[in-house]
Order: structure tokens, then sequence, then C-alpha cells
């Protein structure tokens, strides 16, 4: 509930936390779940999770393994897999996923560091690691794994910031756009180009 406080600041009062927090509502639901799955009742685990998704929204496996002070700032549509593991002081927004690519029976779902900040509707895909204190921009399809304090937008994600610095919060309107990065460069390499030919026409013109 601290956490909610922290990084919410529409949360009024521990009332309104309590009852109208669904992405705290789903880890309380995912604690429950993952107890039984660590206990060998995979089915009580199962059926947990399950009435998780219904009541929030928020799809967790139970065999997910999830640290201390994570949030799901408003939460629907939240996917995460089985062998997902999350660390500490991590923050997910609406929408995101953290699934897999194979069917074998393995890890096959990322790995979250600590204090990592994953944006709305961001899909991360396979046994990937996101170092601690990484971002993720909104929107973003992440492929690859990511460095520690890094900031990867795009599709496919990609490492636009090492800030080497864990972060606070998520300045969605304030991530580099690298497309738009790399048609700046290209238009200023064409000024540059356009320059250099001006200027030997010039000195080849013949004399009038």
């Amino acid at each position: 509930m601290r956490t909610v406080f922290i990084r919410d600041p529409a949360a009024r009062n521990r009332w309104e936390v309590i009852f109208c927090y669904p992405g705290l509502h789903a880890i309380w639901f995912h604690r429950m779940a993952s107890f039984f799955w660590r206990h060998k009742l995979k089915f009580v685990g199962r059926l947990i999770s399950h009435l998780n998704r219904f009541f929030t929204g928020v799809e967790i496996h139970p065999g997910a393994r999830i640290g201390r002070r994570f949030f799901i700032d408003h939460g629907m549509g939240v996917v995460i897999g089985e062998t997902a593991e999350i660390g500490d002081d991590v923050l997910l927004y609406q929408g995101v996923v953290l699934g897999g690519t194979s069917l074998e029976k393995v890890k096959r779902h990322p790995t979250i560091g600590n204090e990592v900040v994953i944006g709305t509707a961001a899909i991360l895909l396979g046994p990937i690691v996101v170092g601690d204190g990484a971002m993720v921009g909104a929107n973003s399809v992440v492929i690859d794994s990511v460095p520690p304090g890094a900031t990867v937008v795009g599709v496919p994600g990609r490492a636009v910031e090492d800030r080497h610095k864990p972060p606070l919060e998520l300045e969605h309107g304030e991530l580099p756009d690298p497309v738009a990065e790399a048609i700046k460069l290209v238009l200023e390499r064409q000024k540059v180009l356009e320059d250099r030919v001006h200027k030997m026409e010039e000195e080849n013109a013949p004399p009038r």
C-alpha cells in the first residue's frame, strides 16, 4: 500500500487504495495463488489465478516469481507468464505482456531486474533479461535483453539511452523517437551533400 502512495499521485487515502486499486488486488491474489502452487496444490493455485483474472483483468500465472513492492498501475490487460521473474520495486502500466516464445517446458519468459519501469502496452517476449533500472517505453516490443539503466523504445525495441541510474518514473512524453532521429540524421547528411554539389557546380561552371 505504501508503494501505491509513492507511485500514484491520484491515491488519496487507505480505504480508496484497499477497495479501488485492481493492480493491488492482483498482487494479493497472486501471493495466495503462488503459495498453493509452491506447495504442490497446483489446481488451487491456477483456480485462484483464474479468479484473479476475472476480478481484476490481470493474468499472472501462479508459477511467476515476483519481488517486493511490485505495482501495476491501472492493471487491465497485464499478462505475466509462468516462468517470468520480477525483481523488487518494479512498476508496470496497463497492457504489459511478459510472454513466452517456446512450447517447451523451460525458462521461456522474461526476467525483470530491480527498479524497472515498463510502459503501457509494452510486450516483452522470451527468456530475455531486463537489467536493473531499465525503462521500456509504451508500445515497445522487446525481444532482446536490455542492459541495466537503458531506455528501450520502438518495434523492435532499441536502446536509445543508457543512464546507469535507477529510474523513479517513466516520462512517456519525453522518450526519444529513434525513427525521427534517423530521419533527422539523413536530412542533415543530405543538406551537407547538396551544399557540396552546389559548391562544385559553382567552381566548375564555365566563365561568362
